[in-house]
């Protein structure tokens, strides 16, 4: 792996929720520390409404931490927005929302060249060439996102955030709306194309599947904190806290009395783990003292009991 290139070092934001007469403060992300290196994909799991979109948005400059920093390559991330033009891009779970559907495509791809100051010339031949390298010819420049299918328009997406050669980029459920197959073809093409331009990425899915086959180490959220992260391997062999082996019941039938979890999803415990309303593992331990991230194996987990979580 290639140096640093985003870092958080316990980043939080607090959101202001509810009517304007009763405001109250929603913590959705709670001292979050991570390195993300030159080459390598950090997948970022967990359940929807845990934090995932508002991570990638730290990462990405357009939500400011409200404790805590970010770095990017090992600097303090610039407070203006667009500070770093061409350095970081995004691809979203709708391609639509990346092309402009009055525009043809290969003027919504060459946007971001536009915007860093690149001729029209040299614009019309990086859109050329960048579309060969997803895998479309370069004549589909002169078509509408309407008149390509959705395994197209996703990889015209991945076009337009590449286009700039950026250092850092952030897959937002990237493929979950694509067809299995065509899910496969996209995810190829972001291995493919990460070894060859050695950029960072964030990978944010709710599909276990998809994320381990392009992530090199995972990171569990669970209300905004950081259960555990650990390598790839490791994660999906043998994960060691309990929010993480619930997660595998879908792709581990086997687990699923052992680690399935009960109640509702926004008990939140307080005091203690987060979890603990819901964990089939929680002691009385779990209620009273909360967890704090520390070293196990190659990863990091936030447990009382990880040994023992590991074992079963």
């Amino acid at each position: 792996m290639n140096g640093a290139v985003i870092s958080l070092v316990d980043a939080g934001v607090t959101f202001q929720a509810g009517q304007i007469w009763e405001r109250r403060s929603v913590d959705a992300v709670k001292a979050v520390s991570f390195v993300i290196r030159g080459g390598e994909t950090l997948g970022l799991v967990g359940e929807s409404g845990s934090g995932k979109t508002t991570i990638g948005r730290i990462c990405l400059g357009a939500v400011r931490p409200t404790r805590g920093a970010v770095h990017f390559e090992d600097q303090p991330f610039p407070r203006q927005r667009g500070a770093l033009p061409g350095r970081l891009a995004v691809v979203l779970q709708h391609p639509e929302w990346a092309l402009n559907p009055r525009l043809r495509c290969g003027v919504s791809v060459a946007e971001p060249l536009r915007v860093i100051g690149e001729g029209a010339d040299a614009a019309r031949q990086r859109v050329a060439d960048m579309l060969e390298r997803v895998g479309l010819e370069p004549r589909f420049a002169r078509r509408y996102p309407h008149e390509l299918s959705g395994g197209q328009r996703q990889r015209m997406a991945i076009a337009r955030a590449l286009i700039t050669n950026p250092r850092f980029v952030v897959f937002d459920e990237a493929v979950s709306a694509l067809d299995v197959s065509v899910q496969t073809q996209v995810l190829n093409l972001v291995k493919e194309l990460q070894q060859r331009e050695g950029f960072a990425a964030l990978f944010i899915s709710h599909d276990l599947a998809a994320t381990r086959y392009v992530s090199h180490r995972i990171a569990v959220l669970y209300a905004g904190e950081i259960m555990e992260l650990a390598p790839v391997e490791r994660f999906y062999e043998r994960p060691s806290h309990p929010y993480s082996r619930a997660l595998r019941v879908s792709i581990a039938e086997w687990e699923r009395e052992t680690f399935e979890l009960g109640g509702d999803i926004e008990a939140i415990g307080v005091g203690g783990c987060p979890l603990s309303q819901r964990c089939p593992w929680a002691i009385e331990r779990c209620h009273a003292e909360r967890p704090v991230l520390r070293e196990l194996a190659d990863g990091v987990v936030a447990c009382h009991r990880a040994e023992e979580c590991a074992q079963a």
